[in-house]
């Protein structure tokens, strides 16, 4: 997805966001400062964890396959250029316990042996 692709994406969901606050506040008149504010919370959680994800697949790490050796991540070991192993799902729970999944290439060092998802 190129930057253009995600700044619209998130465009749109922002745009969401704000209508769900609006009528959630429509909903609730008398709600406290604290129940708003976490009706607002709750609402950009989710578009923060899409952030998150979205940003994170962009990454030049998230697919090593193809890449050529030079534009591979180090072992954070031994500093060696890592090699693509498999494509693999890894599920996180963001700050405010939404779920982001990432598929990314699961890197493995031909030298040490060391394996692990690319951190950037």
């Amino acid at each position: 997805m190129k930057t253009n692709e995600l700044q619209t994406r998130w465009q749109a969901e922002s745009h969401q966001v704000i209508a769900a606050v609006v009528a959630w506040r429509e909903e609730h008149p008398t709600a406290t400062f604290q129940q708003i504010e976490s009706a607002i919370d709750d609402n950009l959680a989710r578009l923060r964890a899409r952030m998150l994800e979205d940003a994170a697949l962009v990454s030049a790490v998230a697919d090593l396959r193809d890449k050529p050796e030079q534009k591979c991540p180090p072992c954070p070991v031994c500093g060696t250029p890592v090699k693509h192993h498999v494509r693999d799902k890894r599920t996180l729970l963001t700050q405010h316990e939404q779920q982001v999944t990432l598929e990314r290439s699961y890197a493995v060092c031909p030298k040490c042996g060391e394996a692990f998802f690319p951190p950037r």
